[in-house]
């Protein structure tokens, strides 16, 4: 293992190559994702609220709950109920 200014060259090129492999199979999963949201469109579904279904499934139902009671408090101050 080559040290370069107290750095291990070996090592430190093992991680950067490992993020960059990450890095293009994160590219390749959001344009898959990417796919499927066109996909649901092509045959009615609204992708925007698609990605709002997925991200409130990821909530657990005290955080849901939580910002459904708050969402409809802003929604009564603002005069939308």
């Amino acid at each position: 293992m080559a040290d370069v200014g107290g750095i291990a060259a070996d090592r430190l090129r093992s991680f950067i190559e490992r993020i960059e492999r990450l890095e293009e199979e994160k590219a390749a999963l959001a344009a898959d994702v990417r796919e499927i949201y066109a996909e649901a469109k092509s045959v009615g579904f609204d992708p925007k609220i698609m990605r709002q279904v997925i991200k409130l499934r990821k909530l657990d139902t005290a955080e849901l709950q939580e910002q459904d009671a708050l969402l409809d408090t802003y929604k009564h101050a603002l005069g939308m109920e």
